[in-house]
């Protein structure tokens, strides 16, 4: 079972936390890096390999992670020295791996099955499995709409809920084969692509913990929450 982090990215969103160190290696509760928490739970969801695409101070995150024996995992990399999108790292090194194998972003903070993502997206036989999460927003106004300058329907204050990718992904390398090596290419291409060529994606449904820690009050969630998460993010340590 491989994985594949995308850890290459400049976080510009998430300054000033991220001047010094990549998003990846920034601390959450005051204990771990967000990348040491997916290294654990990878090992203790089985896997066996890792390969880190790194690109933005990567030489601080080879220094921190090395051969990842320090997790018992078998660790590589995949340097950027441009960006690529989140794909594009992918087409440098489809010789090093598997046929399926899950790739996920490398900020995410999540009690997700990665194993099981992985078994339900090889047992699909398609290209892509999309983890996703139910995401609510609450609308502050009166919502309505108008037909012909007349008020059809109204409702006051609504809750809209939606799906969204949660930055984890099952992939076959048959997804890769129709694209060139050392362009970049983004996950809404490749989506975008499949949907296009009717081979859509499968969704993998999932209702646990998550947060992408994009911005600097998502890194202040995920500290204040830690201790609270620990037990639930880090099953066993």
């Amino acid at each position: 079972m491989h994985a594949v982090i995308l850890a290459g990215g400049k976080g510009v969103r998430l300054m000033p936390y991220t001047t010094s160190l990549p998003k990846p290696l920034v601390p959450i509760g005051d204990q771990y890096s967000i990348l040491e928490i997916i290294m654990r739970q990878l090992q203790q969801q089985g896997f066996k390999s890792v390969t880190l695409a790194i690109g933005h101070l990567g030489q601080l995150i080879r220094a921190y992670v090395g051969d990842g024996s320090q997790w018992g995992l078998t660790v590589d990399y995949a340097l950027e020295e441009s960006p690529l999108g989140t794909i594009g790292p992918l087409l440098m090194i489809q010789d090093r791996l598997p046929e399926h194998f899950v790739v996920m972003n490398g900020d995410v903070l999540t009690d997700l099955d990665m194993s099981d993502l992985l078994r339900t997206h090889t047992a699909s036989g398609g290209p892509l499995t999309v983890a996703t999460y139910k995401r609510e927003v609450k609308i502050d106004f009166g919502v309505l709409t108008a037909v012909n300058g007349q008020i059809a329907s109204f409702t006051e204050k609504p809750t809209i809920d939606y799906r969204v990718s949660m930055g984890v992904y099952g992939v076959s390398k048959s997804a890769l084969a129709p694209y060139t090596a050392g362009l970049p290419l983004g996950f809404d291409d490749l989506v975008l692509d499949l949907l296009a060529g009717d081979t859509a994606p499968q969704e993998y449904d999932f209702d646990g913990h998550w947060l992408d820690i994009g911005r600097p009050d998502d890194y202040d969630r995920a500290n204040a929450e830690f201790d609270v998460l620990r037990p639930v993010l880090l099953k066993g340590a």
